[in-house]
């Protein structure tokens, strides 16, 4: 068994192969290689909550655990096991790992789903997921334009500066959300926000939606307005959908579950379902992160840790 670090995984898992990783994560649920078992939460009086997913994917299973508070952050570590035994082979930092698979998330669904000529993005939040979601982006379209927008104007502008000199690109900071949305083709939502950060009628028709930021049955960062209009909703997991997509839930009717807009993403990485049909349509992924995900970006890391001769041995039990 080995120790990886953040350092580790930052440089073991690039941004374009963890885009490839979603593709093969969501193609392996369409078929049944994959499994996945939604996030549970143990939440305490002090505010600690302890947050756990379990996932499988061919010759790996693990877990994310990870542990969170809102004065004093939170903690994010991966154990991976190999399938075929039950051996545990790594015990991963995951907080980088997180970060970077759920900006590749959306650049699957951004491939799969925005214009093919989409060349302006919209970033609403500034914080630790908005520069992996911008990489996601960079990654899948020609862009020619990054507006951000978040509510402290000093760290708009720090992620604007330190952005536009990591993608060799001018990133402009904007003074309001409206200006940052208004005819962008694909608008990204990555904010801690309990209550909507954009309007419906700021969004262009045609547009693409990635929101991330919220997977708590009581926050959203959309409208029920956008969430109505949206020709198609795309989801990572409907199961999980249910038990904690604030923006979906406080939006839908009981009958909106059914509803043939709504699909996950492994239909469209199947060919099930395509899921833009017109140019002015509008389609949102709202993401709330896998397990799976988690497995087949913690077992590339591995074979690449393994193949360099990195990590720290960790001494087993019957060692």
């Amino acid at each position: 068994m080995i120790y990886l670090t953040e350092s580790d995984v930052r440089e073991l898992l690039p941004m374009v192969d963890a885009i490839e990783l979603m593709h093969s994560a969501f193609e392996r649920l369409a078929d049944g290689q994959a499994a996945n078992h939604p996030r549970r939460r143990l939440i305490l009086p002090t505010g600690s909550v302890l947050h756990y997913m379990a996932g499988s994917d061919g010759q790996y299973f693990g877990a994310k655990i990870y542990s969170s508070h809102p004065r004093h952050g939170a903690h994010f570590l991966f154990l991976l096991y190999r399938a075929a035994d039950a051996e545990p082979l790594a015990l991963l930092e995951a907080n980088h790992l997180g970060q970077i698979r759920t900006g590749a998330a959306s650049g699957l669904a951004t491939r799969l789903l925005a214009a093919e000529d989409a060349s302006t993005i919209s970033i609403l939040g500034s914080g630790f997921q908005a520069a992996t979601q911008l990489e996601a982006m960079l990654a899948v379209r020609k862009i020619a334009e990054v507006r951000v927008w978040s509510r402290d104007p000093a760290k708009r502008a720090g992620f604007a500066a330190e952005a536009s000199v990591r993608f060799g690109m001018p990133i402009q900071a904007v003074e309001t959300a409206e200006r940052a949305v208004r005819d962008a083709a694909i608008v990204v939502t990555a904010t801690n926000a309990k209550e909507p950060v954009l309007k419906s009628e700021w969004v262009a028709a045609g547009a693409h939606i990635n929101a991330m930021g919220s997977n708590q049955a009581g926050r959203r960062e959309l409208p029920t307005e956008l969430v109505r209009r949206a020709d198609w909703i795309v989801v990572d997991s409907k199961e999980q959908a249910r038990m904690e997509s604030g923006d979906l839930l406080m939006a839908f009717d009981d009958k909106d579950w059914g509803s043939p807009r709504l699909v996950e993403l492994q239909d469209l990485v199947s060919g099930r379902i395509r899921a833009r049909t017109r140019p002015d349509q509008v389609t949102l992924f709202k993401s709330n992160g896998l397990a799976v995900e988690d497995v087949i970006s913690a077992s590339f890391v591995y074979e690449r840790a393994l193949a360099a001769g990195r990590g720290r041995p960790v001494a087993s039990a019957h060692s």
